[in-house]
């Protein structure tokens, strides 16, 4: 893919989530405008902040006709923004970025490539975790080189802020929001299962931010959700869902010690 022949560049459709991240959100936007590859959407979810969000996304809309700012009738959860910018979208590609996440400039013009040349439908990268003021910690979350369905039951590795589909080969992207379950692992298990394999690039191009009020901050919470991942999405025994539980809480407490 030729970075000077814009024609060779297929629409990225980015999808935030937003819900009162006034402290954060701006960052993330300039992390997007600040990609080389220059033709994507940023569709922005909020789901009715009490903070200033909204003000924060208008200011930055108002010089950047890139970024689309849609506001939820009512508070309906991560899931419900996601698929709501999904349902907007126009992108060949999906690709998401929570409110406080980051990425590395060369992020989308490397995961494109990667896809076009290699024809894939589902890949992610590698990320390093920082801490919620915005330093880095020394913890980079480095997956397989490619992972099926079963795979990912017993090691939740990828991260969401690495995700990028292909939708003309997937198809429908939906998360499930009402099952008090985790909605994009739900969805890349609702993928693999189907047959797609998840393909890693290689490359650190991404920045996850450690939160204590976030879902993932929050061990028992985090934990429960995954649980009901297993049996309310994946309809997994409870003698299995154990079996695959304990593998997740393995590979979870290495992916988050020392931090």
């Amino acid at each position: 893919m030729d970075k000077k022949n814009k024609n060779d560049h297929p629409l990225v459709s980015i999808v935030t989530p937003c819900y009162n991240s006034a402290f954060t959100i701006k960052e993330t936007i300039d992390s997007v405008i600040s990609q080389t590859y220059e033709n994507w959407e940023h569709i922005i979810v909020d789901d009715c902040s009490i903070d200033n969000s909204t003000d924060i996304i208008a200011d930055e809309l108002a010089h950047e006709p890139r970024i689309k700012l849609i506001k939820m009738k009512s508070n309906s959860g991560a899931a419900a923004a996601r698929n709501m910018a999904i349902e907007k979208s126009q992108g060949k590609y999906i690709a998401f970025l929570d409110s406080d996440d980051l990425w590395h400039p060369e992020k989308l013009y490397k995961q494109v490539k990667f896809m076009e040349e290699n024809d894939l439908s589902f890949s992610f990268t590698n990320y390093r975790i920082i801490k919620e003021t915005g330093e880095r910690t020394n913890k980079v979350v480095i997956g397989p080189k490619s992972l099926d369905y079963y795979y990912l039951l017993k090691n939740t590795i990828i991260g969401t802020l690495t995700v990028m589909l292909n939708r003309e080969k997937i198809g429908p992207i939906k998360m499930v929001g009402n099952l008090n379950c985790t909605e994009d692992f739900a969805l890349w298990l609702v993928l693999l299962k189907k047959g797609h394999h998840a393909h890693r690039l290689n490359e650190e191009l991404a920045y996850y931010r450690k939160s204590k009020q976030s879902d993932s901050g929050n061990k028992f919470k985090s934990a429960k959700k995954t649980w009901n991942t297993y049996r309310r999405t994946q309809k997994i025994s409870v003698i299995k869902t154990m079996w695959y539980f304990s593998h997740y809480s393995l590979n979870a407490y290495r992916k988050h010690a020392k931090l």
